[in-house]
């Protein structure tokens, strides 16, 4: 599931979820997205910025060993 940002031409900004990109291509040729606040179905993908976790720690090494942590892995070429 996916969700978009759309955008009908009053400027009315609202959210609505799909299966994929394509199920969205679908409703959009065939008329079937509408604007929930004034039933407008001229409806397009507003511009929608990507969501970023930066404040997210990086994972610890599954080793646990600090040098793995920068890139140091005492057991990476181990098979």
């Amino acid at each position: 599931m996916m969700v978009y940002d759309l955008l009908c031409s009053h400027g009315h900004r609202f959210e609505e979820w799909f299966s994929s990109s394509a199920d969205y291509e679908a409703k959009a040729a065939a008329g079937h997205l509408a604007c929930p606040e004034c039933g407008d179905s001229e409806v397009t993908k507003a511009l929608m910025a990507p969501k970023l976790n930066s404040g997210a720690a990086a994972p610890a090494p599954a080793c646990g060993a600090p040098a793995c942590a920068s890139g140091m892995c005492q057991f990476g070429d181990l098979d």
